[in-house]
């Protein structure tokens, strides 16, 4: 809608319009606009590029993917029992998005649909960490470098890639901080405040830890003669913001804790206290340790110049409560005795990323002279400018150490396939394992493996073997009905805790592997009998095939090499593709070449087989020979290339087929 310009004289001047209001906003805002979009959108490339190759999909971001799937695909709040161990906005936050964009039909892995969730979240974040700063009074060059320190650090970028709800709480967070600055409407603004802490609480309850600073910078900000309305209606909101989840709780019959049910108390108490402890910061081999041992190989330049500029700040009134909170943040991962989350980094990014930015241009004000205030002596106007020169040296250092680290760590972040071991190993259970089969899994992959065909009941989260009620109920016997147990990095450090666990991987033996080191994935079937019982019929089935290798060798319709022949004799071979290959050398002579490994399945017995024919007729009869093989010896797929064959037989219990127990 446009409106008419008045004529000094009072008379309507036709066919002149002020611009509409978007226009007008756009208008006033371009300046900003122009520092802002950039780099969001560098930042918000560089995490989308390669997102699902690096890091590796862990169990954690496998468990809120899952989360989210079960609201969007099952109708339910989780894909097992919910049991108040986070509150569940966060999840279904990420449920929202991937309903209304059809994410995970766009991907062939779920995690990398609510990844991609992440990305916007991320982008949300920059946003406003640029309009924080600028509410912060620092220039628009500045906010922009607090968006390119946001989205561009290794630390960070680890992180926001991963799907961790502490992401999805973080934009609802600094929003928070945003609008407690408003400059017009300040009960609105604190009203809006407090709704988005609410939020940010219940997407990831860690953020409450934010509430006293929050409530430091309102106070300050407030009008004196209103401050104690405003203060105590945004008060009200967040209450009843918070109750809502109580109450949730209780109409469901689960705040306080009865037999046989879950409850809200349980799951706050373990949080809290029950939760076993990290450890010290200082003793190697703690999870506190290695939790800070991983910031710090990603990014120690940022890890140090934001701390320092966390402590510079808390002398900095501007910006003295953000910095307050981050130096609060900073000592809460000293604790001995608390509990200290691998993300917990995530909330001190974003401020720590704007105390950079925001010290960084004090000292170049400091060092030019240009300040608000003049320095009421001559002295405090040389420290200010010493202070300045040394901060400024300080940033010109850490610039020079971010450059070479930063460009490796990208690079590195933009090419590298991480996840691959983790892709191969589920694209081999798809192919391989029986769709009847009860597998215990990391819960990155539950999602893929109910979607393949996999029952969902026999698709088990190895955290609820022998946590989950319901679990339990469909385990009578724990491990032991199970038939695979595919161990992961997140299995084998976070699966040490249940004795079922531990169980399931001493008493199964490797039928596939992929990838090495931490990122190996290692699909093994579970032997109830026991492994001291396993290795004795691995080693009867590995001395049955060395016989029947010997023989095969021997035949004087076989054509093969030295090596070949070694491989028979050696009982490296499947005893089906012997006996099927009997049955072709009974009519006629073939060619073997050299067995290899199919991808994962090193030291496994071969079950692929390249022969070659005398004729293209030759390879037309033996191919006919192979199909008419009984069920027992068929194998799963024959392809002819002229008087060439593949020949690929099933997988089978590895007490008959693998050559050695690892």
């Amino acid at each position: 809608m446009t409106a008419s310009i008045t004529h000094t004289t009072g008379i309507p001047v036709r066919g002149t319009t002020t611009a509409t209001g978007v226009r007008l906003w756009f208008q006033v805002h371009a300046r900003s606009l122009a520092w802002l979009l950039p780099v969001v959108a560098i930042a918000a490339v560089v995490q989308a590029w390669n997102m699902g190759g690096i890091p590796q999909r862990i169990d954690d971001e496998g468990t809120y993917t899952a989360q989210a799937w079960a609201i969007t695909h099952l109708g339910e709040l989780t894909h097992y029992t919910y049991w108040y161990d986070h509150p569940p906005l966060g999840w279904i936050q990420i449920a929202g998005y991937t309903s209304l964009t059809g994410a995970f039909a766009r991907y062939p892995f779920a995690v990398e649909a609510a990844r991609e969730a992440m990305v916007f979240f991320a982008a949300v974040s920059a946003v406003l960490v640029f309009v924080l700063a600028r509410r912060l009074g620092t220039a628009r060059p500045t906010a922009a470098i607090a968006v390119l320190v946001f989205g561009l650090s290794p630390l960070a970028l680890q992180y926001h890639r991963t799907v961790y709800i502490d992401n999805v709480a973080t934009p609802w967070l600094l929003a928070a901080f945003v609008l407690v600055l408003s400059r017009r409407q300040q009960l609105a603004g604190f009203v809006g405040a407090a709704a988005c802490l609410g939020v940010a609480v219940l997407s990831k309850e860690t953020y409450l830890l934010a509430l006293p600073f929050l409530v430091w910078m309102a106070f300050r900000r407030a009008d004196p003669s209103t401050r104690r309305y405003t203060l105590s209606v945004a008060g009200a909101v967040l209450a009843v913001i918070g109750g809502g989840y109580i109450l949730l709780a209780a109409v469901k019959g689960e705040l306080l804790p009865s037999a046989g049910k879950v409850s809200l108390l349980e799951g706050v108490t373990y949080q809290l206290g029950s939760r076993e402890a990290s450890g010290s910061l200082f003793t190697g081999g703690s999870l506190a340790n290695e939790a800070a041992s991983q910031w710090w190989a990603l990014d120690p330049v940022f890890i140090v110049l934001g701390s320092a500029a966390a402590i510079v700040g808390v002398f900095l009134r501007r910006v003295r409560p953000i910095a307050a909170m981050l130096v609060f943040l900073l000592a809460m991962m000293f604790r001995p005795n608390g509990y200290l989350p691998v993300p917990y980094v995530i909330m001190l990014v974003p401020f720590a990323a704007l105390l950079v930015a925001y010290v960084g241009e004090r000292a170049v004000l400091a060092l030019s002279g240009i300040t608000a205030f003049r320095a009421r002596t001559r002295f405090r106007g040389v420290s200010r400018r010493a202070l300045g020169g040394a901060w400024a040296l300080v940033t010109v250092a850490a610039l020079v150490a971010a450059v070479p680290l930063w460009g490796s760590q990208l690079r590195g972040f933009l090419v590298t396939d991480l996840d691959k071991p983790m892709a191969q190993a589920e694209n081999w259970i798809g192919d391989n394992v029986d769709k009847r089969s009860r597998m215990l899994v990391d819960d990155a992959m539950w999602v893929d493996l109910v979607n393949d065909g996999f029952a969902r009941n026999n698709v088990v989260w190895y955290y609820k073997l022998d946590t989950d009620g319901a679990v339990e109920k469909q385990s009578p016997n724990g491990w032991k009905d199970s038939d695979y147990v595919v161990t992961t990095d997140s299995m084998r450090t976070g699966g040490n805790s249940s004795s079922d666990v531990r169980q399931a991987i001493a008493n199964s033996t490797s039928v596939a592997t992929f990838g090495t080191g931490n990122q190996a994935v290692d699909v093994r079937q579970i032997h109830p009998q026991g492994e001291t019982t396993a290795k004795q019929e691995i080693t009867k089935a590995t001395d049955q095939r060395k016989t029947l290798g010997t023989q095969l060798a021997q035949n004087p319709a076989l054509e093969a090499d030295s090596g070949t022949k070694s491989q028979f004799r050696a009982g490296q071979v499947d005893s089906r593709a012997m006996i099927a290959l009997g049955q072709v050398l009974a009519d006629r002579s073939v060619r073997v070449d050299r067995f290899t490994p199919m991808t994962g399945e090193t030291g496994q017995a071969f079950r692929r087989v390249v022969l070659h024919a005398s004729s293209t007729q030759a390879a037309s009869r033996t191919e006919q020979t192979l199909e008419a093989m009984s069920s027992a010896f068929r194998p799963t797929s024959v392809e002819r290339d002229g008087d060439t064959l593949t020949i690929v037989f099933p997988t089978t219990d590895p007490t008959s087929t693998a050559v050695s127990a690892s």
